[in-house]
C-alpha cells in the first residue's frame, strides 16, 4: 500500500527529484486495503470463471507491491510461494485466457467520469514505446521508442489519457503493429501471436482517433478537449476527425506547417484557361502564398508576445511568452476552417520554441490555449507513475491479447491509485497534489 504515498509526490510534473512522503497512518494502511478489496469486486462480473477473477487479484496485488520486477514469476512467489503451477496458471491468465477487456474498459470510463469528469475535460493522445529484445514478441519491430529517445528493437502503444481540474488517469489503448507486420510472411504467422484476422494497419494517429470516436459514441465521460504532440498534429485526418466530433484540439505542430494569415479565396471546378476543365477546386493563382510558422514568426512585432505563466512546476512557475493569432491552415493545398495558431516560447538564453494549432473558435480566450499547451506533462507522468510503481513496462507475455490483458490490469491498478488519493485528499481536507494551472499573466 506504500504506492498511495509515492503517487502522493509523484501527482505533480515529472522529474521532481523529491523522495516520496508518507502521510498514512497504520489504520489507513488498513483502509486501504479494505479500499482495494471492495474496488477488484466491481470487476467480478467480467470474468467468464471464478479462478480468473481470482488470478486477475493476485496481479493486482502483485503490481501494487513493493517487487522492484514485477513479472508474473517474481508476483507468484512473492504472495503465494512456491504454489505448484501457480506460475503456469498466470501466465496462461494474461496470455491466453478468453476473458474481454472492453466492457472493462468502458466500466472504468465510467468510474472516471463519475470521479474526474469535467465538461472542459482533457483528452490527451499519445504513444510510448516498450523495448524488446528479439522478434517474438507481438508488434515488434526496429523503431522509435520515446521511451529511451532513439530508434529501438521495440513495441509502440498508443494510448490517451483523461486530465480535469480533479486528477488524471488511462482512458484508452492500442497497440500499434507496424506495416511490415502486414506482409505475407508474417501475416502467415499472426495466429500464433493470437492476431485477430480482421486487424487492418492503422497509423498511429488513426488508431487515436478510433479511441476519440469510442469516447464520443459512449457519450459516458465528458471533455471539449483534445491535446496532442506533433506525431498527431501534423496528421490532417486526425484534426479534421475531431472538428468532425465537435472536439476541440490544441495540436502541436510542426515548424514548416504552412498557413495564410489572410484566407485565400478558392475557385470551384470548372472550364480552365485552355478549354480543359478544372476536375478541383483550387486556390486563385493570385492569392498571397502561405507561410511556414517558422517564417511567420519573424514577422511578429515585439507588442504581439505576451509573458504568461501557465502553471506552478516543481520548480518554481513555469512561465513562457506566447504569441496567438488567428490564420488559415493549409490542407490538401486548400484553406482548412480558420484556426488559432499559438506560438510558445522559452525565457532561455537559446529559447525553445514550439508551435500549436487550434480548431477552438474566436471567442476563446488566448490564455486557455496558453494554459493548455501546458497539459503534456499529465500523459508523461501517467506513462512514468505506471511504469515506475505499477509495472506497465515489466511483462514478459508476447501475445496480442496478452498485451492488452496487462495493460487492462495496469490501468486498473493506476486508476485505484488516484481514487485512493482522492480518498485521502477528501478525509484530510488537503490537496497533496500538484497546483493546477494557475494562468497567470507576468510582468
Amino acid at each position: 500500500m506504500s504506492k498511495y504515498r509515492s503517487i502522493q509526490s509523484s501527482r505533480r510534473p515529472p522529474a521532481s527529484g523529491r523522495r516520496p512522503v508518507s502521510r498514512l497512518t497504520k489504520g489507513d494502511l488498513q483502509t486501504c486495503v479494505e479500499m482495494l478489496r471492495t474496488y477488484h469486486r466491481q470487476f467480478q462480473t467480467f470474468f467468464q470463471r471464478r479462478e480468473q477473477w481470482r488470478w486477475s487479484w493476485l496481479y493486482l496485488c502483485g503490481q501494487l507491491s513493493e517487487l522492484e520486477r514485477k513479472t508474473i514469476e517474481p508476483m507468484v512467489l512473492h504472495l503465494l510461494g512456491s504454489v505448484r503451477n501457480a506460475v503456469r496458471a498466470v501466465q496462461q491468465f494474461i496470455g491466453r485466457s478468453p476473458w474481454p477487456t472492453e466492457p472493462m474498459l468502458a466500466h472504468l470510463q465510467l468510474s472516471i467520469a463519475l470521479h474526474l469528469g469535467d465538461p472542459d475535460g482533457v483528452v490527451i493522445a499519445d504513444g510510448s514505446g516498450f523495448p524488446k529484445q528479439g522478434e517474438h514478441s507481438v508488434g515488434v519491430a526496429h523503431q522509435y521508442c520515446g521511451h529511451i529517445g532513439k530508434i529501438a528493437n521495440c513495441q509502440q502503444g498508443v494510448f490517451l489519457v483523461y486530465a480535469s481540474a480533479r486528477g488524471y488517469t488511462f482512458l484508452d489503448e492500442r497497440l500499434y503493429l507496424p506495416e511490415d507486420w502486414f506482409v505475407a510472411d508474417t501475416r502467415a504467422r499472426w495466429s500464433e501471436w493470437g492476431i485477430p484476422t480482421t486487424q487492418r494497419f492503422q497509423t498511429e494517429p488513426a488508431l487515436a482517433l478510433e479511441m476519440i470516436v469510442n469516447l464520443v459514441n459512449r457519450a459516458i465521460l465528458p471533455f471539449r478537449w483534445v491535446a496532442c504532440d506533433e506525431t498527431y498534429g501534423k496528421n490532417p485526418v486526425f484534426l479534421a476527425g475531431i472538428e468532425t466530433l465537435g472536439k476541440w484540439y490544441l495540436a502541436e505542430v510542426p515548424a514548416n506547417t504552412r498557413v495564410w494569415q489572410h484566407t485565400p479565396r478558392v475557385e470551384p471546378p470548372g472550364p480552365g484557361l485552355w478549354g480543359r476543365p478544372r476536375l478541383h477546386p483550387r486556390v486563385t493563382p493570385t492569392a498571397a502564398r502561405p507561410q511556414e510558422l517558422r517564417q511567420l514568426i519573424r514577422q511578429l512585432p515585439a507588442t504581439q508576445w505576451r509573458r504568461y505563466t501557465i502553471k506552478e512546476g516543481s520548480k518554481g512557475p513555469m512561465t513562457f511568452e506566447f504569441a496567438c493569432l488567428r490564420v488559415t491552415p493549409v490542407r490538401d493545398t486548400l484553406p482548412a476552417p480558420r484556426s488559432w495558431a499559438l506560438i510558445r516560447r522559452s525565457l532561455a538564453d537559446t529559447p525553445e520554441v514550439k508551435f500549436y494549432l487550434s480548431n477552438a473558435p474566436a471567442t476563446c480566450a488566448p490564455q486557455a490555449l496558453m494554459t493548455l499547451s501546458g497539459q503534456r506533462w499529465p500523459v508523461e507522468t501517467v506513462l512514468e507513475e505506471a511504469k515506475g510503481e505499477v509495472g506497465m513496462d515489466h511483462y514478459e507475455t508476447r501475445t496480442w491479447v496478452g498485451w492488452h490483458h496487462h495493460m487492462m490490469q495496469t490501468f486498473m491498478a493506476h486508476w485505484f491509485l488516484v481514487q485512493g488519493q482522492l480518498h485521502f485528499q477528501k478525509k484530510s481536507g488537503h490537496n497533496h497534489s500538484s497546483s493546477p494551472p494557475i494562468g497567470g499573466a507576468s510582468t
